[in-house]
């Protein structure tokens, strides 16, 4: 049985060398956005096996969405200021990303296998006209316009961008990730410092119980206040009781059993 869980490392910088530190281990999938840092992790000969890269869709809507939003020169424009140029074809392809999402949205709680299955009869004939699109637009553009940069970015990583409809499991974004992060990017302006290296490593140690706490449906104000004030009397090797996907807040009052 999979449980939903949250690691986060702490480092004092960007460098490469740290996803490639904190993954040394790892092979699978990586959903992320195209820091160069992580390329070396997609090296077919790396060991112990290569990482398998997962484009955000999310990601890549974004300067589209710019170039797109209507509301927003609306705003722009009741304000006083410069309007943005809105481009049709811009416009279009959000429109197709948009529609790849929403059927993400009615397949959001089903089977890898079900997924799957879905992406194949719906999805794929989508991304492959979007493809089309795309590189059709992309001949009459010159290779400076923001738009051009927009479909090179997904044209080159096309692979990473696919990879979903060959995967159940894969996302088509790590927004849930970014959820994760919200909290402490607004609140690191406010915190600023973590004082020192070893209070980054156990700020990162804090905020994965939390997070995973919270994925699983559990308050980790209530979860973490509890598991503090029992977990010096709990069995040691009892200790899988109070991880979030086991814990319960009617254990509360139920006092650990001796050994």
């Amino acid at each position: 049985l999979l449980h939903k869980t949250a690691i986060f490392y702490y480092s004092r910088d960007r460098k490469g060398e740290r996803p490639q530190t904190h993954l040394a281990n790892y092979f699978g999938i990586l959903q992320a956005d195209a820091y160069d840092g992580y390329n070396k992790l997609y090296a077919a000969e790396r060991k112990p096996g290569p990482i398998l890269e997962a484009a955000c869709w999310a990601h890549a809507r974004r300067p589209f969405f710019v170039m797109a939003d209507i509301d927003a020169n609306v705003r722009r424009k009741a304000a006083g200021k410069k309007e943005i140029p809105l481009s049709p074809i811009a416009m279009e392809i959000v429109r197709r990303i948009d529609a790849l999402f929403e059927i993400e949205r009615s397949i959001n709680s089903k089977s890898a296998q079900e997924r799957l299955a879905v992406r194949r009869a719906s999805s794929r004939p989508l991304v492959d006209a979007l493809e089309s699109y795309m590189r059709e637009q992309l001949a009459k553009l010159s290779r400076g316009h923001d738009l051009a940069k927009a479909m090179q970015y997904m044209l080159k990583r096309w692979p990473a961008f696919t990879l979903f409809l060959d995967d159940g499991r894969v996302c088509v974004s790590n927004n849930a990730a970014e959820r994760g992060l919200r909290g402490i990017a607004l609140g690191r302006k406010s915190w600023l410092f973590c004082g020192s290296d070893r209070g980054g490593e156990r700020a990162a140690a804090m905020y994965g119980l939390i997070v995973t706490a919270k994925m699983n449906g559990v308050d980790p104000q209530a979860w973490l206040a509890d598991v503090l004030a029992r977990i010096a009397a709990h069995p040691a090797h009892r200790l899988d009781e109070l991880l979030p996907w086991n814990w319960s807040q009617k254990d509360k009052a139920a006092p650990a059993l001796a050994a």
